[in-house]
């Protein structure tokens, strides 16, 4: 990729801003809508989790391929790619006439997501050069986050109390044509310096280990332990293949080598954790102010602001922390603030008078601002740069398996607990259990920022990164003697 001025890395950091915005806008204004989508759909409480998870699903098992896919391709063709396939699914999904076909419309956006987010990441990666430029610029990813979901349940509120839930889906459209048009103009073209060959058996491993481990999660509630115990069996043995294959590969889909590193290991694990209670926690609050509270999409939305506004407000700042102390210390406020929180609602039932509440909001939001700028510098930082696609696209990726994770598990405790029972009596005794699941989920942020981001952790990272580098100068010298042997 060719030296760009400091005006054209921003403007390059903008339009992969724009690509995040939608994907997130879209993600937190459709918790808002969930209740209304129940009605107008009659969906079950699994309904409403497919709803989200097909997305994230379909999202964590394309990451890493659209990731490598875009180091080998081209990085800025494959997210061309993305914001066009992702804008035609928002308008099928505005189209959906059943929760079926707007399952599966939800799976086409999640085609072209996988080629946005980790691809963008690579992208300002490889612009911004500089260590503490690409933390800060990170910063500022983060606080898309932040945006969205301030914005998205205000936004998806207001939409779904004067328009409908459909209408939801049509903000993505403005947006996804103008990143469009701006990345034909201004973004340029950069690949890695050799292309890595497909691992089409990983892939599909990949796709078996997530469709069938978030299958048996979300049904085994309704349907009983039997009809889903071959999905279990089959992703056991999806993941035990996977870690047999793809270390014998010389070019895996998951190059296993990374996780030697220990800060990028913490970092895939806090991204799972994190989002896995980001994920419980809209799927929770938004069933219980809505559907207990009984607030419409609207007032919910404004409910969700003392959540959103900390997110947006502490995304830059753990970005700053990121690039001039390092990890530790936003991690440490990260696992601090979410398990207080959580540990509110699930031993002091927050949920039932306003300040708690509102307390619970508050510190769930500083935490979720502060957890993202460490996750996503860690996953980068120290790999060669070669790799910087696949090595954000498995921080992507964890983040969206945990999200569907935590949609999957704790919407399967709240289902259990409720049963046959009252909706709104049983929801908070019924949700307790689901609690205390992000409250560990909190505590492993806590935990692993702290064991991951010391001296020895830092030297496993330098040592990862050496043998990487090393093995690439290998495999090269390999191509091209090969190549003069032909």
């Amino acid at each position: 990729m060719p030296e760009l001025s400091p005006r054209r890395r921003l403007l390059v950091l903008a339009i992969c801003c724009m690509s995040l915005l939608i994907v997130s806008l879209d993600n937190t204004a459709l918790n808002v809508a969930l209740p209304s989508m129940q009605r107008d759909l009659h969906a079950t409480t699994s309904g409403l989790q497919w709803t989200i998870d097909a997305y994230t699903l379909v999202l964590a098992s394309l990451l890493m391929l659209a990731g490598s896919t875009a180091d080998r391709i081209g990085r800025k063709r494959v997210f061309m790619a993305g914001l066009t396939v992702f804008t035609i699914g928002s308008v099928l999904c505005s189209l959906a006439p059943n929760l079926e076909l707007l399952i599966v419309f939800r799976m086409v956006q999640a085609v072209g997501g996988s080629m946005l987010n980790p691809v963008a990441m690579s992208i300002i990666t490889n612009t911004f050069t500089d260590a503490r430029e690409r933390a800060r610029a990170i910063g500022a990813w983060g606080a898309v986050v932040g945006i969205s979901m301030a914005a998205g349940p205000l936004v998806g509120g207001l939409l779904v109390q004067s328009v409908s839930w459909r209408a939801i889906f049509w903000v993505n459209l403005p947006v996804g044509l103008a990143a469009l048009l701006l990345t034909l103009r201004f973004v340029p073209e950069s690949r890695a310096p050799r292309a890595r060959r497909p691992d089409p058996v990983g892939q599909l491993l990949v796709i078996a280990l997530f469709g069938s481990l978030t299958y048996a999660i979300i049904e085994a509630p309704e349907s009983g332990a039997a009809p889903v115990t071959p999905f279990a069996v089959i992703a056991a043995a999806a993941l035990l293949a996977l870690l047999w294959y793809e270390p014998r590969r010389q070019e895996p889909l998951i190059d296993l080598r990374f996780f030697r590193s220990a800060p990028f290991s913490g970092a895939t694990v806090i991204a799972i954790s994190a989002f896995a209670a980001l994920g419980g926690f809209l799927f929770l609050s938004t069933l219980y102010l809505q559907n207990v509270r009984g607030l419409d999409a609207l007032h919910a939305g404004l409910w969700m602001l003392p959540m959103a506004v900390p997110t947006f407000l502490c995304a830059p700042l753990s970005g700053r922390l990121v690039g001039s102390r390092g990890p530790r210390l936003p991690l440490l406020i990260a696992g601090t603030a979410m398990t207080a929180s959580s540990v509110l609602f699930a031993a002091f039932e927050a949920e039932t008078t306003n300040s708690t509440l509102l307390l619970g909001y508050v510190l769930f939001g500083i935490g979720f601002g502060f957890v993202n700028a460490p996750i996503t510098n860690t996953a980068v930082s120290g790999m060669p740069r070669a790799q910087a696609g696949v090595a954000a696209a498995v921080a992507s990726t964890s983040r969206q398996l945990g999200q569907t994770l935590g949609v999957a598990v704790v919407g399967a405790v709240l289902a259990s607990g409720i049963g046959s029972s009252p909706y709104r009596h049983a929801f908070v005794s019924a949700a307790r259990p689901g609690w205390w699941i992000l409250t560990a989920c909190g505590l492993s942020v806590l935990v692993l920022g702290l064991l991951t981001s010391g001296r020895w952790a830092r030297l496993t990272a330098e040592r990862t990164a050496e043998s990487l580098e090393t093995g690439e100068v290998r495999e090269a010298v390999g191509v091209a003697g090969g190549a003069e042997r032909a």
